[in-house]
């Protein structure tokens, strides 16, 4: 279960934009993940409910989530698809020289303070 990493590195970067922003208290933050990260929102939230609790800031803070789309990019006929439906083999042309160009990455994207 990656997702208690994860949740700690979050918390991590929260902690020190409040630290340098001088705020106090976090209502929420919104992470964006890939929709092929291998990331369990289920999980992520489980353990972003038990690790927040424990930050002086983020105590009963909410964890909101968005996924981004995975697309591959096709380096023979140079089309985009979407990878969850296709996999790794272009739909337009059939080659196999691709790549995934977003779905993989995890961010925060924005935290409320009160």
């Amino acid at each position: 279960m990656h997702e208690l990493g994860i949740v700690f590195h979050i918390i991590n970067e929260v902690e020190d934009i409040c630290r340098e922003k001088k705020l106090t208290k976090v209502a929420s933050v919104t992470v964006q993940f890939g929709a092929v990260s291998m990331i369990l929102p289920d999980y992520l939230e489980d353990c972003w409910k038990w690790a927040a609790d424990k930050s002086g800031v983020l105590k009963g803070a909410a964890l909101k989530t968005e996924t981004i789309p995975a697309v591959t990019a096709c380096g023979d006929c140079g089309k985009t698809y979407d990878t969850v439906e296709f996999g790794i083999v272009c739909p337009f042309c059939s080659s196999v020289n691709t790549h995934l160009v977003s779905g993989q990455e995890i961010m925060i994207k924005e935290l409320e303070a009160c």
